[in-house]
C-alpha cells in the first residue's frame, strides 16, 4: 500500500514537472542505504554501539559456551550419575539457560533502541545535508525511495563525501 502511495506520488509529480515544459526542472536521487552505511558518521555510529555493547556481547558468548559446556557434560554423564545429581545438574542447566533467554532479550531489545537513537541523528544529519545540497545546486526535488534511477541524477557519492567532512 506504501509503495502504491510512493508511486502515485511520484506520477503526480512527474505529471506536475511535464506540465511545466517552459521551466527546466532539476531532479536527484539519494540512495539512503549506502549513505547509512558508508557515511563517516554512520561509520561511527556504528563503532560507538560496538564499543559500548561490547561486554555484555562477551557475558553472553561465556554464558553460551558454559551452557554448551553443561549441555554434553549432562549428555556424556546421565548414565552415569545418579537421580537426584542428575536433576540439579537438568535444573542448573535449566536456571542458566533461562537467565540467558532473558539477557540475551534484553541485550537485543537495549541493542535496536539504542541503534535506533543513533541513526535518527545520523538520519537528521544525512536530510540537512541533502538539503543543502539542493538549496546550493538548484534541485527542485531529490528522491530518496526509487524503484530505477539513472546514474546522471544519483548524488549519493556527493552526500556521503559532504557528509563525511562536515564536522
Amino acid at each position: 500500500m506504501k509503495g502504491i502511495g510512493i508511486s502515485m506520488l511520484a506520477a503526480v509529480l512527474l505529471a506536475t514537472f511535464a506540465q511545466t515544459a517552459a521551466a527546466e526542472v532539476k531532479v536527484g536521487f539519494v540512495n539512503s542505504d549506502r549513505v547509512m552505511k558508508e557515511a563517516t558518521p554512520a561509520k561511527k555510529a556504528q563503532q560507538k554501539l560496538e564499543k559500548e555493547f561490547e561486554k555484555r556481547d562477551q557475558d553472553l558468548q561465556r554464558i553460551a559456551k558454559q551452557l554448551q559446556g553443561m549441555q554434553e557434560a549432562l549428555e556424556k554423564n546421565s548414565m552415569t550419575m545418579g537421580e537426584g545429581e542428575r536433576r540439579n545438574k537438568e535444573r542448573e542447566f535449566n536456571d542458566l539457560n533461562r537467565e540467558f533467554q532473558r539477557k540475551q532479550r534484553e541485550f537485543r531489545e537495549d541493542l535496536n533502541q539504542r541503534r535506533n537513537e543513533e541513526l535518527a541523528g545520523v538520519l537528521e544529519r544525512a536530510n540537512k545535508t541533502i538539503k543543502q545540497i539542493a538549496e546550493a545546486d538548484k534541485y527542485d526535488i531529490i528522491f530518496q525511495e526509487a524503484v530505477y534511477a539513472s546514474p546522471r541524477i544519483d548524488i549519493t557519492d556527493k552526500v556521503i563525501k559532504a557528509l563525511s567532512e562536515a564536522k
